[in-house]
């Protein structure tokens, strides 16, 4: 049987052949020349080729080649976490999946750290609702014994940066909010005093941007106290795993990539995706006393990711900042092997990052 492709081109084949018979043709021939026009498959021709991720096409229709796949918040019969699923700004449609580690889980039934997560998939694939992503947060919520928080932000092209930016914005200030509401999860079991950001690949650009955001805007990250009282909540950590940099001296794939992702609003020397670009002065704002970027060996981004940690370090930030590596691994490993002895160090340096005193 032939395939569609096949079969579109024969159609245009015959097409093209009744066409150019030459001037002596009928105008019967033209008519029928004509039909068998009509008739051939409408092309929807490629606009931009994001492959393996998607592909974009000039009609605006975006075909995702992975990532589509969202799985329910449960209750994981393997590590006892508890999930749900809550809509926080309904005019995006923005919404977060909450999980819970067990109270036996929960240290005596003291409240967890909290870690809002962003995930993967550069910046247009995947979902916090995504099997990986739910199964790694499961994990995670029950290694480091935290109340984690993933956010299922908007993506390019549909939703080019800062569209994720901004929901970052957003979903941080909800956690906030809910950190006041006596009957939410984030209240009842959760400590916003120890916050932690996070997110791997594209999630920790954009965690990292949400934490520069965080320290210029202090005055925005309040919450009431046991007394009534209000108090500015400081992050405390910063978890950027693998995360999404690249550099001006990008190659043109990158560039092109980039460019398509935030609508060619802003270049690979932008500091959005180049930190290292920014004044010593701009990384003293960065929220967060504690910073970790993991970079696996194999990684192209491992240049700028470990650049990263550089600028941090020579600019007078103040805090501490750590590398942690881990050779002959690709992009994310972690995610998707997580019994494997490499991901098990990578969530238990995560975990002892998370409840380091």
């Amino acid at each position: 049987m032939a395939t569609p492709r096949a079969a579109l081109f024969a159609s245009l084949l015959v097409a093209l052949c009744c066409s150019s018979l030459g001037t002596g043709s009928s105008g019967a021939e033209e008519e029928e020349g004509s039909a068998l026009r009509s008739r051939a498959p409408y092309v929807d021709e490629v606009k931009f080729d994001f492959t393996p991720f998607l592909i974009q096409y000039r009609s605006g229709r975006v075909q995702r080649l992975m990532g589509t796949s969202v799985v329910p918040p449960s209750l994981d019969a393997r590590t006892g976490v508890a999930s749900r699923d809550v809509v926080i700004d309904r005019a995006t449609g923005l919404a977060v999946r909450v999980y819970r580690p067990s109270q036996s889980q929960s240290r005596a039934n003291k409240k967890l750290p909290v870690l809002l997560y962003f995930h993967g998939g550069a910046f247009v694939v995947e979902s916090a609702f995504g099997p990986a992503y739910h199964g790694y947060l499961n994990a995670l919520a029950a290694r480091a014994g935290v109340i984690a928080v993933s956010v299922n932000y908007r993506l390019a092209p549909e939703h080019p940066l800062p569209a994720a930016y901004d929901d970052s914005w957003t979903a941080l200030q909800w956690v906030l909010s809910s950190a006041r509401n006596g009957s939410s999860w984030l209240a009842r079991h959760g400590d916003v005093s120890r916050l932690f950001v996070g997110g791997d690949s594209a999630g920790g650009n954009i965690a990292h941007n949400l934490a520069m955001r965080a320290g210029g805007e202090e005055q925005s990250l309040l919450v009431l106290d046991s007394t009534n009282a209000r108090t500015t909540v400081r992050i405390r950590g910063v978890a950027l795993l693998d995360p999404y940099f690249l550099g001006a001296r990008a190659d043109p794939w990158a560039e092109r990539t980039w460019g398509f992702i935030c609508a060619g609003r802003y270049g690979t020397g932008h500091p959005y995706v180049d930190p290292a670009a920014l004044p010593a002065a701009a990384w003293r704002r960065l929220g967060g006393a504690r910073v970790l970027v993991t970079v696996s060996g194999r990684d192209r981004l491992g240049p700028w990711q470990r650049g990263y940690v550089g600028a941090l370090r020579g600019s007078g930030w103040g805090g501490e900042a750590r590398l942690y590596e881990t050779p002959g691994e690709g992009h994310c490993f972690f995610l998707n092997y997580l019994a494997s002895p490499k991901a098990a160090m990578h969530m238990a340096t995560l975990a002892d990052f998370v409840n380091q005193a």
